[in-house]
């Protein structure tokens, strides 16, 4: 969009809705770009149906905004928003905004209630076709929600593991999930999760004595080596980069110098990482 007053170019990230205004507008949070000049009190020009008022920033550098549209706020985000993908698909297209088939293509097969602000990768290996061949195979699949944030992505900046904060994300654990998962374990079967945002879901919602809740919350837990596993068995995952919140859980899970080999490998064989790269399954590792 056009800041307005000055006019110059910026860009918002929308994360989260947040509750309405008294006025009707919808107020959520977002990154900006250029976040300094984008201050509380000015607002942004999307089109001539869509405009934003910068309302307040927030501690951790996002930004508060109400969104108004007199054609439908939900129909007008859809006609002039971008998803979001990665800069680096970006950068290698050459091209500033996402395509139709981008639209399609980054999300996951069973993907339902929008509130993610990136698609949890390891699901996009699945296809239709391939989770009904698991389930002639006699894996049964059951769903979660978590709706991943931006903090999933930032980097651990500290000296300790102990001391990085991740951002608190929403997760929903439906009672069919629960009731399933709770009676799998206790026959000895074993849980797979698809993705480190699976894991963190079930992670939280699982008591210390292995049992898994029903409901909805927030999960700020950051599984790092030495944490005591409460009902995951297995990972499929990607590769994750340096540095990562997401290394790290992978790490709690087989061991750090186990991942550090595969992780040889998969440099040595030309593995893909990123969000449209290659999978791997990790088993836990009982000695971790």
């Amino acid at each position: 969009g056009q800041r307005q007053p000055g006019g110059g170019s910026c860009e918002l990230l929308l994360l989260r809705p947040l509750t309405p205004t008294e006025d009707g507008r919808a107020r959520w949070t977002c990154l900006a770009r250029p976040g300094k000049k984008l201050r509380p009190g000015s607002s942004v020009r999307v089109a001539s149906d869509l405009e934003a008022e910068i309302e307040a920033d927030t501690e951790n550098g996002e930004k508060i905004v109400r969104l108004q549209s007199p054609s439908g706020l939900h129909d007008a985000l859809a006609r002039h928003g971008n998803m979001p993908l990665p800069p680096y698909i970006l950068s290698k297209r050459g091209t500033k905004g996402s395509t139709v088939e981008d639209r399609e293509r980054y999300q996951t097969v069973y993907a339902d209630p929008e509130g993610s602000a990136a698609a949890p990768t390891a699901g996009l290996h699945f296809t239709n076709k391939l989770l009904d061949e698991l389930s002639t195979q006699g894996v049964e699949i059951r769903k979660v929600t978590l709706h991943v944030g931006t903090g999933t992505f930032q980097p651990v900046s500290t000296e300790y593991l102990r001391d990085h904060r991740m951002h608190t994300e929403e997760y929903v654990v439906p009672e069919a999930t629960a009731s399933f998962l709770n009676q799998a374990k206790t026959k000895g079967r074993r849980i797979i999760a698809v993705g480190t945002t699976t894991v963190r879901t079930l992670e939280t919602a699982t008591d210390e004595n292995g049992v898994l809740h029903t409901g909805s919350g927030e999960s700020a837990l950051m599984i790092r080596p030495g944490y005591r596993w409460k009902l995951v068995d297995g990972l499929i995952t990607n590769f994750h980069l340096p540095r990562s919140t997401l290394l790290c859980l992978v790490s709690a899970m087989t061991g750090r110098e186990r991942l550090l080999a595969v992780y040889r490998e998969a440099i040595r064989q030309s593995y893909r990482f990123y969000s449209y790269g290659d999978a791997m399954l990790v088993w836990r590792n009982r000695n971790e």
